[in-house]
């Protein structure tokens, strides 16, 4: 290590604390050895590595070889230091921070058949960050958060994404009529995941060009974005069951996509 930090004042722990925040104007801030590893291994560039202790196996110890070799400053920090720099009550050892991408509308809605992922104030990072990960794992082509969404690049986001963040586009957008313009400019058709009425997703052919739209827990989906619906789709739920957590019914939605683009293979 190029040198130890024991000040909890130093800049880059201020700058660790800043970054809990997000926000555009903030950097990434990476927390725990998975995320770190998983950035590693994107074109993601990372500035700055925080250690708190000896990496705990060869996979980490060429990792944070390789990040020095690529610019990133690596240093060893005490326990305490960790700890303020550490989102978390118990940090898992490392503390990072990237740069934040500008993705724009562009690569999320680039790939051809689209398939893109629209989250309209989905509140909990930790679902915003589930179905960026579902996102991935189902081969849609991006992510878009909308309105009130929680940040997709903010520290618990990112844990829940577990590294997909870093290889599914993710956009945000202001309002809910940005994300309209964008469909239509696009020619994509609009599905609209609701909990009362529609179809079955295996009604819809998915396999078109498509922009699903969820909506933030408690609330849905807004009655502008249901009017411009293509499609509303629902999920079966026996009674008295009414709803799922969105993450959950986000994937369903995904998969039943997944399924029919395979089948066309």
């Amino acid at each position: 290590m190029p040198f130890a930090i024991t000040s909890r004042r130093h800049p880059l722990v201020v700058a660790c604390r800043d970054a809990r925040a997000g926000g555009d104007d903030q950097p990434l801030l990476l927390d725990g050895w998975h995320l770190l590893l998983e950035a590693a291994r994107s074109p993601l560039p990372v500035d700055a590595v925080l250690v708190g202790a000896a990496p705990p196996g060869p996979d980490e110890r060429a990792v944070l070889e390789d990040l020095v070799e690529r610019g990133a400053q690596v240093v060893e920090v005490s326990a305490e230091v960790l700890h303020a720099a550490s989102p978390v009550r118990t940090p898992s050892g490392v503390v990072a921070l990237a740069r934040r991408p500008s993705t724009d509308l562009e690569r999320v809605f680039g790939p051809a058949p689209a398939l893109v992922v629209a989250a309209i104030d989905v509140q909990d990072p930790g679902n915003v960050g589930a179905l960026i990960r579902t996102a991935d794992a189902a081969g849609a082509s991006g992510v878009v958060a909308v309105g009130g969404s929680a940040d997709p690049l903010g520290w618990k986001a990112l844990r829940a994404a577990m590294g997909s963040a870093f290889r599914v586009p993710v956009a945000r957008v202001a309002e809910a009529g940005d994300l309209l313009a964008a469909v239509r400019a696009r020619g994509l058709q609009l599905v609209v995941l609701e909990a009362a009425g529609g179809v079955a997703p295996d009604a819809v052919d998915l396999t078109a060009p498509t922009c699903l739209v969820l909506g933030g827990e408690g609330r849905g989906v807004p009655t502008t974005v249901l009017a411009a619906a293509d499609v509303r789709v629902r999920l079966p739920m026996r009674p008295p069951v009414e709803s799922l957590n969105v993450a959950v019914a986000g994937a369903l939605a995904l998969y039943a996509a997944a399924r029919q683009r395979e089948g066309r293979r």
